[in-house]
């Protein structure tokens, strides 16, 4: 084993810079669990880890990049740039931070002089590195525009990366003053070079560039390389400069990764000779025209691209679009997938239905399908497959989930990451060595890091948090980089989170990472922004436009793809037919803004008191709340049920599940008789029930839409005569004066005054005049949506003069552009730099989201709301809101009763923020929750013994059945 101090003397060091460079540390033994690691052996166990992940992680698309931009060295060249991101720590700045291992290097004669003492002037190692590397990178490549593109990837390795007016420090004193730091730090950088196999830094220089989306998932597999090698229970310090080799830092490497049990996904999958094999014999399904066409177009497309899949709501666009996944991941190299969906309750049955599909490759990848939510502990396959089945206890998880609760990721963390507001870290709690081999790999679950599994299923925000101009946002880059990213009713993204889909588009165009997005209402102007999004990206253009030819017929499939320095746009220029005829559906008027629910009540159970399956929705939880008592208390006799994001975690996660088992598409015998599914928008998408009735409120048009979707969904379901034909209700209106519409104040709040109006119109062609006339036409779904949708998003008219529709589309209007307006400052580049080659200057504005909740409030811009805990006063202590009792100061002596406690977690309305954060009367976690990982940061909202408590003005409480009822003050 040649060491690192024997390949000092061969290449021809001074022993007195040998013995220098050999007291340089780069973990402290205060935070590295009480051994000192040098920092040459930092750098050699992270080009180790970095070549491990070459091997097992790494895509084949990504690999075949870095070779041909490092003249197919693609392995040495990862294994270079991974390691020599903590050049920097050879400083003054650096090894000043810690008195007792800054000793030994004063007595090499490495010393220095006074160093700032205010945090505002630190001389952190990452730009530290970047100021001592890029002028060698400059002089002995000779091209300033290769040392251009790879400095930043040095400077940006804690999470920022700044601009090159950044590399020059205020005091000379914290770089290295004198021929003896210039000295070690050459060596430094030198002997690290040739240890990993580059026959010197000349040597290293690349052939071509990667461009500004591949630096940034380089940056972040750099950042991933770096916490696995910083991991003090994997890698234990080496504090003896002879022992410390490439052959050892190799073989922690390989151990490590075992131990920790992580992996990629389908490595290099191989192309079916059948072309519809991905959807018959992978997903069992018999092809439906329109899945047909996307997995076509998946087989067609020359370089991946964007693929926009329009079809009917229950089409199967979401199995067309795992088969077409697999189609794109064998025939351009990629790893994985990330389905992105709209909510948390959507994402559960998602999760179940990708985890199928994975394990048709292989049973083992079931372990590498992640679930990226706050809510997913509640999940029960989630649990059996990440706890249950390995016989791991709750107290393990509570210690594995710590690295989720902080706010930053802190492997390695030393004093001057007080500035990232890194707390000090112990790693007593780590679970590394106790990972088992056959199981998911836990290390995936910290923070920020749920991306970087190979597949995964998640809220769209994940992939809106990766286009954000945040702190290691490279890291949530790097792991959609690889993969087939789907995102689920695209539709359902607002104006303001739009801004954000858009910025990941043109990143991951650029990145030639393929996209599928899934709707069954999307309007024609969103498409082409979507188009004209990823072509920018992907032809590295600040401002493109490429018209999308009208597609013929619905469904459709438009794609777009860069090829030869050109965008390229195609739709369906054939008649693709729906998987069912067009029904025709009866629209009618229900008039209702009362707050008491009851002629909803009356109407539903007149419908289906012969039997029957109604769902009603409606837009606010009051209103869902009063339905069902009314209901209730009406005396109904059927089974009735209430959904709305009010509900506790655990109450939610089994209404969902329940609704799903009793009215999906498995139902069978057991669908009920007589039922009423009471529910908010949490019903509107992807909510795989089948109701025989639909009672809505007036929403947008394509919302609208989207709950016509739960109606008649399923073949095959037997229906009472009196429902055998598909009915829709539309209530949250009445007619005002003049017979302008009178709308719910809630509505207009949530949805705007012009798309109500808008779809108002519409409704009434197909139902008649909401005063009371002649009947309408209703509608033919899914023939009519696409025209629906084009005509309720258009410029012409379509509301009576009398009607103030102008007026409100201006209003509606300004409130749009100032929506786009706030999402600026958070997007990951400014609109006119999007052209720039290199990360340099990326964090130009700084990263203003500090924690999860800061950053959800980035990428959604309606009113903040919080999320507390239940817990119940009780004699002597406190008690879980399912009665489990939680100690005199709610401290959780047993941790098996963590999980119940958090299935009391509730969202707060908006309007009860400001009290609950309030700093006299706002509620706080409890005091036994101190030192709890999953509790210290959660608020409890305590019930009295009364089972009420008081928020500003508002009484609160909690009903079993009803949820968070609050009583206005």
């Amino acid at each position: 084993m040649r060491s690192i101090v024997d390949l000092m003397r061969a290449m021809g060091w001074s022993e007195e810079t040998i013995v220098r460079a050999s007291r340089l540390w780069g973990k402290s033994a205060a935070r590295n669990g009480g051994r000192t690691h040098l920092l040459l052996g930092h750098l050699l166990d992270t080009a180790a880890v970095a070549e491990v992940m070459w091997d097992r992680y790494v895509s084949a698309a990504l690999r075949r990049r870095l070779e041909d931009v490092s003249g197919g060295r693609g392995r040495l060249w990862l294994m270079w740039i991974c390691g020599i991101h903590d050049c920097g720590k050879a400083c003054p700045a650096f090894q000043a931070v810690d008195e007792v291992e800054a000793a030994p290097v004063r007595a090499a004669g490495l010393t220095w002089g006074r160093l700032p003492a205010d945090r505002r002037q630190r001389w952190r190692h990452d730009v530290a590195g970047a100021a001592l590397l890029r002028p060698r990178l400059v002089a002995e490549w000779g091209s300033a525009e290769s040392a251009a593109w790879v400095w930043p990837l040095v400077a940006g390795h804690h999470g920022t990366f700044p601009s090159a007016r950044g590399l020059k420090p205020q005091h000379r004193e914290v770089q290295g003053r004198g021929a003896a730091w210039e000295e070690v730090q050459r060596a430094v950088v030198d002997v690290f070079t040739r240890a990993v196999g580059f026959a010197g830094l000349a040597d290293v220089r690349p052939v071509g560039a990667l461009n500004k989306a591949e630096q940034l998932a380089l940056s972040g597999l750099i950042v991933m390389a770096d916490w696995i090698a910083s991991d003090s229970e994997q890698f234990a310090g080496i504090a003896e400069a002879r022992q410390v080799s490439l052959a050892g830092s190799r073989r922690r490497a390989e151990a490590a990764w075992e131990r920790l049990g992580l992996r990629g996904g389908w490595s290099e999958l191989a192309a079916s000779e059948d072309p519809f094999a991905p959807l018959t014999g992978r997903l069992g399904v018999r092809p439906r025209a329109s899945q047909r066409e996307l997995v076509e177009r998946a087989w067609s497309m020359p370089v991946p691209g964007l693929m926009v899949a329009e079809a009917p709501m229950g089409e199967g666009k979401t199995k067309a679009a795992l088969a077409a996944a697999e189609v794109l991941a064998a025939r351009f190299g990629l790893d994985g997938v990330f389905v992105a969906m709209p909510t948390q309750a959507t994402s559960d049955p998602m999760y179940e239905q990708v985890l199928e599909w994975v394990r048709s490759f292989d049973p083992g990848l079931e372990a590498q399908v992640a679930l990226l939510h706050g809510k997913r502990r509640f999940h029960p396959t989630w649990r059996r497959i990440w706890d249950g089945d390995r016989g791991v206890s709750d107290g393990q998880c509570a210690a594995e989930d710590e690295w989720s609760a902080d706010p930053f990721d802190v492997y390695g963390a030393t004093e001057e990451d007080a500035e990232y507001g890194m707390p000090s870290w112990s790693s007593a709690g780590s679970l590394g060595a106790r990972e088992e081999r056959d199981g998911p790999a836990r290390w995936f679950l910290g923070n920020k890091r749920g991306l970087l599994t190979a597949f995964a299923v998640g809220t769209v925000d994940h992939l809106l948090h990766a286009a954000t101009r945040t702190r290691h946002v490279m890291l949530r880059f790097a792991g959609l980089v690889g993969k087939v990213v789907v995102v689920d009713e695209v539709h359902a993204a607002d104006v303001y989170m739009r801004q954000f889909l858009l910025e990941a588009l043109r990143w991951l165009g650029q990145a030639r990472v393929p996209v599928a997005l899934l709707s069954a209402t999307l309007p024609r102007a969103q498409r082409q922004t979507f188009v004209d999004a990823y072509l920018s990206g992907a032809l590295s253009a600040a401002d493109v436009s490429c018209p999308v030819p009208e597609p013929v017929g619905y469904p459709c499939v438009t794609v777009a793809y860069a090829l030869d320095g050109a965008g390229v746009a195609e739709s369906s220029q054939r008649v693709v037919p729906p998987w069912r005829a067009s029904v025709q559906t009866r629209v009618e008027w229900l008039p209702d803004v009362a707050g008491d629910g009851k002629m909803i009540a009356s109407v539903v159970g007149r419908e289906v008191a012969e039997g029957g399956v109604a769902l009603v929705v409606v837009n606010q939880v009051d209103r869902a709340q009063a339905i069902y008592r009314a209901l209730v208390e009406g005396g109904f006799e059927g089974q009735v049920r209430l959904l709305h994001g009010r509900l506790c975690s655990a109450h939610r996660a089994e209404r969902t599940e329940e609704c799903l088992r009793l009215l999906g598409p498995e139902a069978g015998e057991g669908r009920p008789e007589r039922m009423v599914v009471v529910a908010t928008q949490l019903a509107e998408q992807s909510f795989d029930v089948d109701a025989d009735l639909l009672i809505t409120d007036l929403a947008p048009v394509d919302l609208l839409l989207q709950r016509i979707g739960r109606l008649h969904r399923h073949s095959g379901t037997r229906r009472p005569s009196a429902v055998a034909e598909p009915r829709v209700l539309v209530t949250g209106v009445v007619a005002g004066a003049g017979g302008c519409p009178r709308l719910l104040p809630t509505s207009k709040k949530i949805y705007g005054e012009w798309p109500l109006l808008r779809a108002a119109a519409l409704v009434a062609e197909a139902a008649g005049p909401l005063g009371g006339g002649a009947p309408g036409t209703g509608w033919s779904i899914p023939a009519d949506v696409p025209e629906l949708v084009a005509r309720a998003y258009g410029e012409a008219e379509a509301c009576p003069p009398e009607w103030g529709e102008g007026a409100a589309r201006e209003v509606w209007r300004v409130q749009e552009e100032k929506r786009e307006k706030n999402a600026e400052g958070f997007l990951l580049t400014r609109p006119r730099e999007w052209g720039a080659p290199t990360l340099e200057g990326l964090h130009y504005a700084g990263s203003r989201a500090a924690s999860a909740e800061d950053l959800d409030a980035v990428v959604r811009d309606g009113e903040r709301s919080v999320e507390a805990v239940i817990v119940r006063r009780s004699a002597g202590g406190y008690r879980a809101l399912d009665g489990t009792w939680i100690g005199v100061h709610g401290e959780v002596d047993d941790e098996s009763a963590v999980g119940r406690l958090l299935g009391g977690t509730v969202r707060l309305p908006a309007r009860l923020t400001e009290a609950a954060e309030s700093e006299q009367t706002g509620l706080a976690p409890l005091p036994g929750w101190a030192g709890h990982p999953w509790l210290r940061y959660a608020r409890a909202l305590v019930l009295e013994e009364d089972g009420t408590a008081l928020l500003g003005a508002d009484r609160v409480s909690y009903d079993g059945v009803l949820g968070l009822v609050v009583e206005r003050g």
